[in-house]
C-alpha cells in the first residue's frame, strides 16, 4: 500500500493539484437549465443514516465530522515518510447526499429522512487504503468510525440541473426537472440503489441562503 521512499515521487505527484470540480465540471457545475447525463462509477466514503439533518449536534452533523476526519486522513498522508502507491496531491470534492422517505412519510418532516452522506474518494484510494485510514481516524483522534463505508456508486442515466437558493426552496426546481424528464421521453427510475442525489457546492455556514448553490440530480430511464 506504501512506497519505501517517498522524495523523487512526491516531486513527481505533486507538481499539481487535482481538483474534481473544474477537472469534471459536467458533474459538478452544471448549469440552471435541466441537463442529461450519463454518469460514471464513482468511490465514496459514505455514512448511512435518518433523522433531521439541521438538528444540532444529530446523527447527520456528527456524520459529516466522521466523512471530513476519514478524507483528511487520506489526504494529509502525503506528509508521512511512505506514501501510498499512485497517491496525486487533491481538493476534497464537495460533500453530496442521497436521500429518500419511508412509504407513507412526507418531506415536510425532516424527522423521517433517510439519508446517505458521502464525498468522492481519489482513485487511489482502494479498500485497503480506506481500511487504513478510517484505523487512524478512530485510533489516533477517538473518532467512531464504525458507521462509515466505502461505497461504489454507478448512478447512470440521470438528470440534473443547478439549484441557487435555499434548501426548502429546492421543489421549485425539482418541478422544472420533472417536467424535462416528461418532454424528453424519459421516467423518473427511483429505486434502492438509485436514490434524489444533492452535490453541496456552499458552506451553509458562510453563505446566504438565497445563493447556496446544491447541484441536483434525478435517476431516469428511457421509455421503451
Amino acid at each position: 500500500m506504501f512506497h519505501k521512499s517517498k522524495t523523487a515521487y512526491m516531486e513527481k505527484q505533486m507538481s499539481e493539484t487535482k481538483d474534481y470540480k473544474k477537472e469534471y465540471k459536467a458533474l459538478y457545475l452544471p448549469k440552471t437549465e435541466p441537463m442529461i447525463i450519463d454518469i460514471p462509477e464513482i468511490n465514496y466514503v459514505s455514512i448511512q443514516g435518518e433523522g433531521n439533518p439541521n438538528e444540532k449536534d444529530g446523527e447527520y452533523q456528527k456524520a459529516l465530522g466522521v466523512l471530513y476526519a476519514i478524507q483528511y486522513t487520506i489526504k494529509m498522508s502525503k506528509k508521512r515518510t511512505q506514501t501510498m502507491e499512485g497517491y496525486f496531491d487533491y481538493v476534497v470534492p464537495p460533500l453530496e447526499g442521497l436521500w429518500w422517505l419511508n412509504e407513507g412519510d412526507s418531506w415536510s418532516s425532516k424527522s423521517k429522512y433517510n439519508w446517505i452522506s458521502l464525498i468522492r474518494l481519489p482513485e487511489f484510494v482502494t479498500e485497503e487504503v480506506f481500511q487504513w485510514a478510517v484505523t487512524e481516524v478512530n485510533h489516533k483522534k477517538g473518532v467512531d468510525t464504525s458507521n462509515a463505508k466505502y461505497l461504489k456508486i454507478l448512478e447512470g442515466l440521470c438528470v440534473q440541473c443547478l439549484h441557487i437558493g435555499s434548501y426548502d426552496s429546492e421543489p421549485e426546481t425539482l418541478k422544472r426537472m420533472e417536467c424535462f424528464i416528461e418532454k424528453n421521453g424519459l421516467v423518473m427510475d427511483k429505486t434502492d440503489d438509485r436514490r434524489h442525489h444533492e452535490i453541496y457546492l456552499s458552506d451553509p455556514r458562510k453563505t446566504d441562503s438565497a445563493k447556496l448553490k446544491t447541484v441536483l440530480r434525478i435517476p431516469v430511464k428511457r421509455l421503451i
